[in-house]
């Protein structure tokens, strides 16, 4: 595709507006209501989030995860405790994240600090999991470098014969991690790249809620 072309890829926003006197006073409720409003609309996968780490010399990486989870003390996912997002959360545990519903013309931002959940949290969670995805959870050495498929489907094989029959357990490098909330962000597209950007701020344990110039 040419510069040109690129040029050309242009969404007019529609009349749809977000009011700093409007939303509701705890982000956690606006963000409640705004996936709720996602899943009614029949978005796919409403609940994937880009989720940006870094090392402890600050070089980022994102990948796309699902929200399993939240409340008033965050959000969160799960994971291989030796993949390179644990890895990097390891040496860094400030994260931020990203839900886009280009449906709806939203953005939420979320910035915070990743700590892992309790392990009673973790096994709650992996045993509503599928039989399948708990055996892919043991399969799978997340993030390492493999020969080739038939490398990571014998050991799905392997697994699927050594449990065979048997209650499935939770893997103990596998689990959740919940960001703590400091800072949201509700997007808004609005017609001529003029959007609603209202900004929560965590500051002495109150939310602060402000407008930011698009």
């Amino acid at each position: 595709m040419s510069q040109k072309d690129m040029n050309q890829l242009r969404h007019e926003y529609s009349l749809r507006t977000l009011n700093e006197n409007e939303v509701k006073s705890s982000p956690i409720e606006q963000f409640d209501y705004w996936l709720r409003e996602a899943i009614e609309s029949g978005i796919p996968e409403p609940n994937a989030m880009t989720l940006a780490t870094s090392t402890f010399n600050g070089k980022p990486s994102a990948r796309v995860v699902l929200l399993k989870h939240y409340d008033e003390k965050g959000l969160s996912f799960f994971t291989n405790y030796e993949s390179r997002k644990a890895k990097n959360i390891l040496q860094n545990p400030y994260g931020a994240l990203v839900f886009f519903w280009p449906e709806l013309e939203r953005q939420v931002r979320i910035e915070g600090k990743i700590q892992k959940t309790s392990d009673a949290e973790s096994d709650r969670y992996y045993s509503t999991r599928p039989d399948g995805s708990k055996i892919g959870a043991w399969a799978s050495p997340q993030s390492s470098v493999i020969p080739n498929r038939k490398y990571l489907e014998r050991l799905l094989a392997d697994f699927e014969e050594e449990f065979k029959g048997k209650s499935i357990k939770r893997p103990p490098n596998w689990g959740g991690y919940i960001l703590v909330p400091t800072l949201f962000e509700f997007w808004q597209g609005r017609p001529n790249r003029l959007h609603d950007r209202i900004q929560y701020s965590l500051i002495n344990n109150q939310w602060e809620i402000e407008r930011l110039a698009p």
